[in-house]
């Protein structure tokens, strides 16, 4: 039995050091090695595509809002004096959930959709004689435009504003609207994808 087993043991060594079984060792090897180095590859690439999605996503929050909105954009505004019934058709006809009530250049407050619901239908108001000054929101919070993305995202959700006028040095430059700030991200996030696909295309 014994020399049985190591006739058996002798062959398959001979088999291995002999060229045919050496070059079938050999191109199994290989092949080893080379599937060993794609999934390597494949490895590397995905590290520096999520890599690049976490940085860019950390930075995109460190942008600035001045970079996002631009100066000069129309801003949907109302006098002091503006019954409630004129501001509701307005924010209707732009398409709008806030307008914001001034007294020449100077900023006083800022009317919602919500300030029409609970100020005025809510209290059984007469929409047709209430002037807005009597139910907008009074010295609304104000942002400068140098205000982050990432602090903005944060007093929308903190504080649930869901406009925040960019104001600096008094002058009123832009309305900020959660809508606004969430399509940016989505539209962003979007390119982001387009860039990482035609990175890994690349690699």
């Amino acid at each position: 039995m014994r020399r049985l087993i190591y006739k058996l043991g002798a062959g398959v060594g001979f088999a291995l050091l002999s060229p045919a079984g050496f070059a079938a060792t050999q191109e199994e090897l290989l092949a080893t090695i080379t599937k060993m180095m794609v999934y390597a590859s494949i490895l590397f690439v995905v590290v520096v595509i999520a890599s690049v999605y976490f940085m860019k996503s950390r930075d995109k929050r460190r942008v600035p809002l001045n970079k996002i909105f631009e100066e000069g954009e129309a801003i949907h505004s109302v006098g002091l004096d503006t019954p409630v019934t004129e501001c509701v058709r307005l924010m209707v006809t732009e398409k709008i959930g806030a307008l914001v009530v001034m007294n020449g250049e100077t900023l006083k407050g800022i009317f919602t959709e919500r300030d029409a619901l609970n100020k005025v239908l809510a209290a059984g108001l007469d929409p047709g004689s209430t002037k807005v000054s009597e139910v907008m929101t009074k010295d609304p919070y104000c942002i400068p435009p140098a205000t982050t993305v990432g602090d903005a995202m944060e007093l929308i959700t903190k504080r649930r504003f869901r406009h925040l006028p960019i104001v600096e040095k008094g002058k009123l430059l832009a309305v900020l609207s959660s809508g606004d700030l969430t399509r940016w991200m989505v539209e962003d996030r979007m390119e982001e994808v387009r860039e990482l696909v035609g990175l890994a295309a690349q690699s």
